[in-house]
């Protein structure tokens, strides 16, 4: 399958320009289908209801198109390739779907590349196509989406084995920042866009040492136990907008600016804390959720909702480990983590943790951030370091056989 082309035709309209090739039609038409929902963000986004001016050509020639559902379109039977072209109108700002302005634009697969019903497996190329205004002229372009033909951060072709990679690599183009460093034998880049001070080198110095704790975590640091080779920190820095969502090889981050640390600071302020521990979650989401999975999201069914009882294991577990991440690496100190517990503890002991079990609150809060676990009861066990943590030990379980473990896990080492 071609998905050709991609690119914000009139960025200033919030517009992208989509085409979805296929050489060898179904006999009876093809059937081409979006998500309604995006892996990691479980709520119904309805992302169709954005795509408009649909139409369909045949071997170059105009040919009939009926949407049959709220995310399906039809096309009829025809001899030669076929092509259906929308316009998506993409105005949000969040991580979850797609924007486009004459600054920066990024969006997110399921909101915009449609697939081949019955056809999910096959192997697809993209083409993006830089946008023509002048004042899109310095743009770049970052993801992790492997390369086939494009340079480095550079428009042009990309490749996935299937729909599902194709839509697990989100797109950032403009004249964002770019740092890199090295963390288990990959590379790993972080682009930075929007207006901003950042300390770059800062940045990546101090997410390095969270990435190599992570990695530690689940196996080591040969490349052959870090499930990529290359990773991408996607983060936008705005004025007030908040989030993260995390990818098979990338993560799109959403942070407010005064987060990022600042040139000649010393220490971790507040607000970068706040920016390491969005940054630590959705990294570990490289193995709790895009690796380590219920059964129900395998294969993930993009038409409806999935529903699971195990939201609080895929967040909760996340969330109980990108703060102690911070502590263990030494970006922070113990008094700074107990601060965030005490906080986590104080949140979760109201009257409604003893109406609700959190494996039914999976079905109710599926597009909340559930932290999912009681932490007064880890507390003193986990905390204080005085025993092993089976639950790293189970975790470790999942990446195959692992060194002996040189003593207990602690939050810190001394």
């Amino acid at each position: 399958m071609d998905a050709l082309p991609h690119h914000p035709s009139r960025p200033h309209a919030h517009l992208f320009d989509v085409a979805c090739t296929v050489p060898d039609l179904h006999p009876a038409g093809q059937a081409f289908r979006l998500p309604t929902w995006t892996p990691g963000s479980y709520l119904i986004r309805e992302f169709a209801r954005h795509f408009v001016d649909v139409r369909a050509e045949c071997a170059g020639a105009p040919v009939a198109v009926r949407k049959t559902s709220r995310d399906v379109w039809q096309v009829a039977p025809c001899i030669g390739s076929v092509s259906l072209i929308a316009e998506v109108y993409a105005f949000d700002l969040s991580v979850r779907a797609a924007y486009p302005d004459q600054t920066r634009g990024y969006f997110n697969g399921p909101s915009v590349f449609v697939w081949l019903v019955e056809h999910e497996e096959r192997p697809c190329d993209v083409e993006i196509i830089a946008p023509m205004s002048d004042a899109c002229h310095n743009w770049r372009f970052a993801t992790s989406l492997p390369r086939s033909g494009a340079e480095p951060y550079g428009f042009g072709r990309y490749a996935a084995a299937n729909y599902d990679e194709l839509i697990d690599h989100p797109v950032e183009m403009g004249s964002f920042m770019l740092a890199h460093f090295e963390a288990g034998g990959a590379r790993h880049d972080i682009a930075v866009s929007g207006r901003h001070r950042g300390d770059l080198e800062r940045l990546a110095h101090d997410l390095a040492r969270l990435a190599q704790s992570q990695i530690d975590l689940f196996g080591g640091a040969p490349v052959s136990r870090v499930p990529f080779d290359y990773y991408l920190f996607q983060v936008l820095a705005a004025e007030a907008a908040r989030g993260g969502l995390e990818h098979r090889a990338s993560t799109s981050l959403v942070c407010k600016r005064d987060e990022l640390p600042q040139p000649g600071a010393r220490g971790v302020s507040e607000e970068y804390r706040d920016l390491l521990g969005l940054a630590s979650h959705e990294y570990f989401h490289i193995w709790n959720v895009k690796r380590i999975k219920p059964a129900a999201f395998v294969p993930y069914d993009l038409t409806r909702e999935n529903y699971t009882a195990q939201l609080w294991a895929l967040e909760g577990i996340t969330s109980y480990y990108d703060d102690l991440t911070l502590v263990r690496c030494g970006l922070i100190g113990a008094s700074d983590y107990l601060e965030l517990v005490g906080r986590s503890i104080t949140t979760l002991r109201t009257p409604g943790r003893a109406k609700q079990r959190v494996a039914e609150s999976s079905f109710e809060a599926i597009a909340a951030e559930l932290s999912g676990l009681d932490l007064s009861a880890f507390f003193a066990d986990y905390v204080c370091g005085t025993r092993e943590l089976p639950l790293a030990e189970l975790l470790r379980s999942f990446a195959g056989p692992q060194p002996a473990a040189a003593g207990r896990t602690r939050i810190a080492s001394a």
